[in-house]
């Protein structure tokens, strides 16, 4: 019985513990050391006529002002508990993509040819700075991370904490999955994770700068399973010409044995599961290309069903404020 009460009032009050507050004036009355009396110290039975003389006259007390102060503190009490009451019950759609990111781990992703802050770095610390990037301007997006060599492996589930999956992102490095590039397997294994999800919202951001070299996949057979299941995939074809290098200040092409990025076949896995193929060789094109698939349509959903709380503080604390208003006018009235 006493916890029904209490849940009772717990719906009711967003702070009820302020209600003990309420017998709060009469327990200083009752503990507090009264006051010296302003009385006369000498009564007389002719007081009444020598106030009369002095030229005062005995005014009567205001009746009906008694209850008043002790009404507007327990409406003050009740407004500082914050009433609340429960709205209809709503659910507002959210915005947002369901994103999966497959990044290369192969050992050609450790060539040092792209420029980043004015030093030459590998591609895969170049591609960890524009993801990190594209993650931190994500809002209410869900975002899983998928990195494959040899084989493909899933670090990060669908999430919106997105800061893990950047952790997640930079802890790895080239080799981690072994030397060689299964785009297939990654390809199958985001599928997979994405299968789960409305046909709407599943979307592969693919990055490789290699040919498949392994796995049990082959890319155009994982693209037909990831049209047929409605995963839309972007590919970015990733590597660079040779950074640094130059001749008279003429930049030349650096021939590399890591330098054979299947365009032609990421073109077609784009174009056959409905996304675009991007190619870039620096990281401002890198760049470029992420800001041009946030500009992709978010999906709306339906959101979480709730309850919208609506304060209703105001109504008493407005009623404790006029009745306090009215004790103070009565009794500068009986002043005079």
């Amino acid at each position: 019985m006493i916890d029904t009460v209490l849940d009772g009032v717990r719906s009711l009050f967003a702070w009820p513990w302020l209600l003990l507050a309420l017998p709060l004036p009469w327990l200083m009355r009752r503990l507090w050391p009264a006051a010296p009396s302003a009385a006369p110290a000498l009564r007389v039975p002719y007081g009444g006529r020598l106030d009369t003389i002095g030229g005062r006259s005995a005014r009567a007390r205001p009746q009906g002002l008694g209850l008043l102060p002790w009404l507007a503190w327990a409406l003050l009490c009740v407004a500082a508990a914050r009433p609340q009451q429960l709205g209809e019950i709503v659910q507002p759609p959210q915005a947002g993509r369901d994103l999966m990111l497959a990044v290369d781990l192969s050992g050609s992703m450790d060539e040092r040819d792209i420029e980043l802050g004015g030093r030459v770095v590998t591609r895969l610390t170049a591609a960890k700075a524009v993801i990190a990037d594209f993650l931190e301007r994500r809002s209410g997006d869900r975002v899983g991370l998928v990195v494959f060599g040899d084989r493909a492996y899933a670090l990060t589930p669908l999430t919106r904490d997105l800061e893990t999956v950047g952790e997640q992102l930079d802890g790895t490095v080239t080799g981690l999955a072994g030397r060689a590039t299964a785009i297939g397997d990654a390809i199958g294994l985001a599928t997979k994770r994405l299968q789960q999800q409305p046909a709407e919202q599943r979307v592969l951001i693919l990055l490789t700068d290699g040919l498949n070299t392994a796995g049990a996949l082959d890319p155009e057979k994982a693209a037909q399973i990831a049209r047929d299941a409605g995963v839309r995939i972007h590919t970015i074809a990733f590597g660079g010409y040779g950074a640094g290098l130059s001749v008279f200040g003429i930049p030349i092409r650096k021939a590399s044995s890591s330098d054979v990025t299947d365009e032609a076949g990421l073109k077609r896995i784009a174009e056959r599961t409905g996304g675009r193929a991007f190619v870039a060789r620096d990281v401002d094109q890198l760049a470029g290309i992420y800001t041009e698939i946030d500009r992709l349509e978010p999906v709306k959903r339906p959101g979480q069903r709730l309850r919208p709380r609506i304060e209703r503080y105001a109504w008493p604390l407005s009623a404790s404020l006029l009745l306090a208003l009215l004790v103070l006018l009565q009794r500068r009235g009986a002043a005079r």
